[in-house]
C-alpha cells in the first residue's frame, strides 16, 4: 500500500482564481499558520494560509500522517506513521521556533507473565490534545490500542485496548473525557473512558470506518465508511447508531464548521468536498476540487492508479472562525482554500509532495 518515498521539492505558490483577489499578507509570524503535513517527504510546511507562503519546512518522521496544535498554539504534534517500515514516534514541533524540540519513541514497560516486556505501539496515527495541554491520545493501528503520551516528558503513561482492527482516527468529546476511535478493519467505532481507561462499547458503524468527528453544537459523532460509501451518526450516549447517509465514493473524512451546522466531507475516489446541513442530515451542496493528479503522483505513491483521475481530497481543517476550510488534494500537491460564506474555491496554497494533516496555529500563538 505504502511506496517508496518521493524526492523533496521545495516550491511555494498560492493561485487566485479568476476573478478574485488575494487579501493582504500578514508578515512573517504575526498571523495564523497553517501546517501540512507532507508525507512523501517527511516534512511539515508552516504556511500562511493567505499568500501562501510557506515560512519554514521542517523534517520529521517518515510518512507523517497526522497532527495536533496544543491547546496554547505553541506546539504541533506529528504523528510519525511510517512508510514501508512502520513507524512508532511523535514528532514535536516547537511553532515559535519553528524547530523539532523532541521525538518521542511510542514504547513502555509492561509486565509479560511476571516478567518486564518493553511493548512498541506502531503506526501511530490520529491524535488529539487533551484539555490539559500536557497529554494527547493517540491510535496504535498495529497495536489496536489508543496510547495517552505526556508530550513535555516523552512518555507513554497508558494504553488502552480498542477491541478491533485498525484503530485510525481518533475524535474526543467536547469535554474531553471521551474518546471515539475509527477502526478501519472493523467498521466500527471503539468508546472509550479516559477518566477510567476503559473501553465502554464499540460501535457497527459501515465497511472502512474511517474519518470521525464530533459535532460542535449536539456532541454526535459523524464517521465516514470509506468501502461502504456510507456516513454513520453516532449517538455520544446511548452508544447506537442513529443514521446511515449515502454520500460520494470513498468518503475519508469529516470536519465541522464551529457552530456545528455543517458537516464537510472529503470523497476521495469522486474528487470532491460535500457540504452536509447537519441538522437535517442532507447533502445540500458538493464541490469539485478542480485539479488534476500531478505527474509525480502517478507513480509510486498510496492512491496511485487507485484514484487515477482524482486528485484525491483527504485532510480536512476548517479554521477556528468558520470563514474558511481547508482541503488537502493528495494527489494533486495542493490545498484548497474554501470560502465558507460563499462555498466557493478561494485560493489553492502549495505546500510539498503528497499533502494530508493538517494542524492550525493562532495568529496568538506566533
Amino acid at each position: 500500500m505504502h511506496g517508496r518515498l518521493a524526492q523533496l521539492a521545495v516550491f511555494s505558490f498560492v493561485a487566485a482564481l479568476p476573478g478574485q483577489e488575494l487579501a493582504s499578507t500578514p508578515g512573517p509570524g504575526t498571523g495564523p499558520t497553517l501546517v501540512v503535513l507532507n508525507k512523501s517527504a517527511a516534512s511539515a510546511s508552516l504556511l500562511d494560509p493567505v499568500s501562501g507562503e510557506e515560512r519554514a519546512r521542517i523534517a520529521v518522521g517518515e510518512g507523517p500522517h497526522e497532527a495536533a496544535t496544543s491547546p496554547d498554539g505553541r506546539t504541533v504534534v506529528v504523528c510519525d506513521y511510517g512508510a514501508q517500515k512502520p513507524g512508532n514516534t511523535l514528532t514535536v514541533i516547537d511553532l515559535r521556533a519553528a524547530k523539532v524540540v523532541r521525538t518521542i519513541e511510542l514504547a513502555r514497560t509492561v509486565e509479560r507473565d511476571g516478567e518486564a516486556a518493553t511493548e512498541r505501539y506502531l503506526r501511530p496515527h490520529g491524535v488529539q490534545f487533551l484539555p490539559d495541554g500536557k497529554h494527547v491520545v493517540v491510535t496504535s493501528e498495529m497495536q489496536r490500542k489508543l496510547i495517552v503520551v505526556d508530550v513535555e516528558n516523552g512518555v507513554v503513561e497508558r494504553a488502552i485496548d480498542t477491541d478491533a482492527r485498525a484503530s485510525h482516527m481518533v475524535a474526543l468529546a467536547v469535554d474531553g473525557k471521551r474518546a471515539f476511535v475509527a477502526n478501519i478493519g472493523s467498521g466500527s467505532v471503539s468508546v472509550i473512558d479516559l477518566e477510567k481507561d476503559a473501553l465502554l462499547a464499540v460501535v457497527e458503524t459501515g465497511r472502512g470506518s474511517e474519518g470521525i468527528a464530533v459535532r460542535p453544537a449536539s456532541g454526535e459523532v459523524w464517521v465516514t465508511n470509506r468501502e461502504a460509501d456510507t456516513l454513520s451518526v453516532v449517538d455520544p450516549e446511548k452508544l447506537v447508531e442513529l443514521a446511515e447517509l449515502a454520500c460520494g465514493a470513498f468518503p475519508i473524512r469529516v470536519a465541522f464548521t464551529p457552530d456545528g451546522r455543517h458537516a464537510l466531507v472529503s470523497c476521495a475516489r469522486a474528487g470532491t468536498l460535500e457540504v452536509w446541513d447537519a441538522s437535517e442530515r442532507k447533502r445540500v451542496r458538493e464541490i469539485a476540487m478542480d485539479s488534476a493528479p500531478t505527474d509525480e503522483a502517478k507513480g509510486d505513491r498510496i492512491f496511485a492508479g487507485e484514484f487515477a483521475d482524482s486528485p484525491v481530497p483527504v485532510g480536512v481543517l476548517v479554521e477556528p472562525t468558520g470563514r474558511s476550510a481547508f482541503v488537502a488534494n493528495t494527489q494533486a500537491d495542493v490545498v484548497t482554500v474554501i470560502d465558507l460564506g460563499t462555498w466557493a474555491i478561494a485560493r489553492r496554497l502549495k505546500a510539498g509532495p503528497e499533502p494530508d494533516g493538517m494542524a492550525w496555529v493562532p495568529a496568538a500563538a506566533k
